[in-house]
């Protein structure tokens, strides 16, 4: 350690005053709050920190402009702002995620950072609160109660552009691409696990694509939630110690800032205290991470054996599957998949208990609600993104092993019905089960139907071709 690294500065609270190493940018609140909560070890996320700092730059242009604070630390904080954006002082941001209700803890590292930055640039030291102070410039006419929930809503948004959309359009696209390439192959369906009707297997990949194209709109839409803000109603919604053009100067501009239309609540103690938007965001992940974990099953089903499995298709092999047996390849990317996707509706289970546990004018678990949400969509984004790239670009199919299957299944006694009957179709089935003759053989036999009509009837590409519909 340096001996610049050992000096300390006093800083001081309502509570008293303490040491600070003078090489941080944090200060006594951020200090204790360290020493409160020895949690975790989980540090706020990016894109949360992200949404508070943009918060920070957003509400020091408004108050400059609106002579609140003067130019010169508006510009000052801005400034602050700007180059934690660039990636700067971010070992800074240092509260564990399970602090202090509402956020007062983390909001605080937040306005301490920028202070002293904002102090340095100015030329000052550190802690010359005096001149730059975290709760009257830093914070001014604000509130943990308001900044907090529109910190999620707007490191939702940010998560949610940067990995999530993304991230969906790749698997969506990846998806339509493989139902293309496989569209001649047919295979036996499956239902209850059981031999059904054929199907293209082009089909199973487009139909996936669609259910994640449904998912990604449901979400968008439910995202529409978090671009009404609270920001203004400062401590409890009546917009105390704001200015009177504050609120609507700032929405304006945070849209500037994310790129992203935003405006204030039609009631700020409502959008202040209720958490509804977030999970109702959450719900649209749980809802697409169960889809997922569904197209992770049937892709590892899909691959099983290779030779006691049905081995239809072929997932790319990315690292070896056992430490025992050789030559063994795993469907690792699908396996992972699920596991994300688990703890994605964990997630969700916890919003949903920690947004209805507010009371009165505050909801005071909203830094686990933050952590969960922004969490999920991370995840979720960066597993569906390694998802495409790793296994759905590289999938092979068995083009004879499909074909196999299908000719091979007593579902196509299905397609006689109308010809022979529910019954006599049945009665061949369970014949063909017992003799292990084909079906074509038994109908022929029993002169069912004529040789020409049966092999009309029993076409798998007509049987498996998806009937037109409307759109």
């Amino acid at each position: 350690m340096t001996q610049h690294d050992a000096q300390v500065r006093i800083e001081r609270d309502s509570m008293g005053e303490r040491q600070i190493p003078h090489h941080v940018y944090y200060g006594i609140q951020t200090l204790r709050a360290i020493e409160n909560f020895p949690i975790s070890g989980l540090k706020p996320l990016p894109p949360y920190v992200d949404a508070c700092v943009l918060i920070k730059k957003a509400t020091a242009i408004t108050n400059g402009e609106l002579e609140c604070i003067s130019s010169e630390v508006s510009q000052a904080i801005v400034a602050a702002a700007d180059e934690v954006l660039s990636g700067k002082l971010r070992d800074q941001f240092v509260v564990d995620v399970y602090q202090a209700g509402a956020g007062t803890s983390h909001h605080m590292n937040v306005n301490e950072v920028l202070a002293n930055r904002a102090l340095e640039i100015l030329g000052d030291e550190k802690g010359n609160y005096k001149r730059i102070n975290p709760n009257d410039h830093v914070n001014y006419g604000q509130s943990t109660n308001d900044v907090i929930p529109t910190a999620i809503r707007i490191g939702g948004l940010l998560a949610l552009k940067r990995t999530l959309y993304p991230a969906l359009s790749g698997v969506i696209a990846a998806l339509e691409n493989k139902a293309v390439e496989f569209q001649d192959i047919v295979r036996s369906g499956r239902t209850h696990l059981q031999d059904a009707v054929p199907v293209r297997l082009g089909e199973n990949f487009r139909a996936w694509a669609q259910i994640l194209q449904e998912h990604e709109t449901r979400i968008k839409t439910a995202a529409q939630d978090l671009t009404v803000l609270g920001l203004g109603g400062s401590a409890a919604g009546t917009g105390l110690n704001t200015h009177p053009q504050y609120c609507d100067r700032v929405a304006q501009i945070l849209s500037e800032l994310i790129d992203q239309p935003l405006r204030p609540a039609p009631h700020l103690m409502a959008a202040m205290q209720s958490m509804a938007p977030f999970v109702n965001v959450s719900g649209a992940l749980r809802n697409l991470a169960q889809d997922c974990v569904k197209i992770s099953h049937d892709l590892r089903l899909m691959d099983s054996g290779p030779k006691t499995g049905f081995k239809e298709i072929q997932l790319p092999p990315v690292q070896p599957g056992s430490s025992i047996m050789p030559g063994k390849y795993n469907p690792v990317m699908a396996e992972m998949t699920s596991m994300v996707c688990f703890q994605v509706m964990g997630y969700d289970s916890v919003i949903a208990l920690a947004a209805q546990a507010g009371q009165l004018e505050l909801n005071v678990m909203m830094p686990l609600i933050a952590y969960n949400l922004i969490h999920s969509i991370e995840i979720l984004g960066n597993t569906i993104a390694a998802l495409t790239e790793r296994c759905i670009k590289g999938i092979s199919a068995n083009r004879d092993r499909c074909l196999a299957y299908a000719e091979g299944s007593l579902a196509l006694v299905t397609a006689l019905n109308p010809y022979i009957g529910y019954l006599n179709a049945a009665a061949v089935a369970k014949e063909s089960l017992e003799t292990g003759k084909s079906l074509r053989q038994i109908v022929l036999e029993h002169e069912l139907m004529t040789a020409e009509d049966l092999a009309k009837v029993l076409d798998l590409e007509q049987m498996s071709a998806m009937r037109s519909t409307q759109r």
